[in-house]
């Protein structure tokens, strides 16, 4: 029931019975209301809690960005394979310059390249997603400019304070207060450009550019994730990343005494757990090469004069490998066996990706004219690093702590 004019209301005043009514049937209706928001809000978090959920709302934020720089491109293009070929063609002698197309220096797309479409964009990078170790764990900080500071706490020690000075005091009624204060510090990330290059026949682009448009954008995104992970892991920080192997916080625990080169044993594991800084844990994965796979397997735990094997994988179906219940990620980026950084134990979200949130295209026929081929450029500018530069000294215990952690070199 409604209430829309005077006499109606001076009705319901009158009648007690249709006034409870009304009450009863506002009532109802509002806390249908009130479940159902609820009950969506909850099938939202249950979604977006999963590593789907999280990729899919990153895509979609990334997409949706109106700052992007190649935001303004967008609807421009059907597909990515209509606007490699419009590259393409810009290059050929006797075709008209697309004026789609927003060059990067001025008309001359061989020279600065063009920019692609944020949709498009994101498109590569949803797809590097499905690829990549890190990207999808760290923490991705869009890019509005070359350089972004990011704000952070230089907490090095909780020896007699906590957050780099923040000190408490027991005191008496009427006591003193002493201040104190945190130490803040920044995190720099500068774009980094990181090219990609391939070539195709001149014949495959009069024929099926379009139609090899998942051909080419899976290859580029692919490529991307492959070299993006390269330097987030590897990284020297040198015109690249500072990758988790050349980290100021990185510990390295030292091999058993005796231990046996190239080989992986259940104390290196042991050790590497304990030196995670203990919010980090629950958090934490394992990113280990390919080679240690066996080692893990004939993990042994010695039990007095005895001893009994140590399960990290179910093999009866297809195997899942954890380590204190935490997934290991296996990825031929990391160092080979016996290499400090062929295993690492990392909580990825102290890292930080520097997305600049532009990619650019461009093509020549010029440098593969002797064979007829055609040559494509991608180009995207990021950065990445972690997010502290230092272990942490606890308040009691002689070991520092660190959500970056790997095993010194066994050789």
């Amino acid at each position: 029931m409604t209430i829309e004019t005077q006499e109606q209301l001076d009705g319901l005043l009158q009648s007690p019975e249709a006034l409870n009514e009304y009450i009863e049937d506002k009532a109802r209706l509002m806390a249908e209301k009130v479940v159902g928001d609820r009950v969506k809000q909850d099938v939202v978090d249950a979604i977006t809690s999963t590593e789907v959920g999280k990729r899919l709302a990153m895509h979609e934020a990334d997409e949706q960005n109106p700052n992007a720089e190649g935001a303004s491109e967008n609807g421009k293009f059907r597909t990515m394979g209509e606007f490699l070929k419009s590259v393409s063609d810009s290059q050929r002698p006797g075709m008209e310059f697309d004026v789609r197309l927003r060059a990067l220096n001025e008309s001359q797309g061989d020279q600065g390249g063009f920019l692609v479409p944020e949709e498009f964009r994101a498109e590569l990078l949803s797809q590097t997603l499905e690829t990549a170790t890190i990207r999808p764990r760290a923490r991705v900080i869009p890019m509005a400019r070359e350089t972004v500071r990011i704000p952070a706490v230089r907490d090095t020690t909780h020896a007699s304070n906590v957050f780099g000075g923040v000190q408490m005091y027991w005191i008496p009624e009427s006591g003193t207060f002493t201040s104190s204060e945190p130490t803040f510090s920044q995190v720099r990330l500068d774009a980094k450009k990181l090219t990609g290059l391939t070539r195709v026949t001149n014949e495959w682009l009069a024929d099926s550019v379009i139609g090899g448009e998942g051909l080419i954008t899976g290859m580029f995104a692919s490529a991307l994730a492959y070299f993006e992970d390269d330097a987030f892991i590897n990284g020297s920080g040198a015109g690249q990343p500072v990758g988790l192997l050349n980290a100021d916080a990185l510990i390295t625990v030292a091999k058993e005494t005796g231990q046996t080169a190239t080989t992986l044993v259940k104390e290196n594991l042991d050790k590497m757990y304990a030196r995670m800084l203990p919010t980090s844990r629950a958090n934490a994965v394992w990113i280990a090469n390919t080679d240690v796979i066996p080692q893990l397997l004939s993990l042994s735990q010695a039990v007095g004069t005895g001893g009994s094997a140590v399960m990290v994988a179910n093999i009866a179906n297809a195997p899942t490998f954890s380590i204190y219940g935490r997934p290991v990620l296996f990825t031929e980026k990391a160092q080979t066996l016996g290499t400090a950084g062929d295993i690492y134990f990392a909580d990825l979200s102290y890292y930080l990706i520097g997305d600049r949130q532009s990619v650019t295209m461009a093509s020549s026929m010029h440098t593969r004219f002797t064979t007829d081929e055609t040559e494509f450029r991608v180009t995207s500018r990021l950065d990445g690093r972690p997010w502290i530069d230092s272990a942490l000294t606890p308040r009691n215990g002689s070991n520092t702590l660190s959500p970056f952690v790997n095993l010194a070199a066994r050789s």
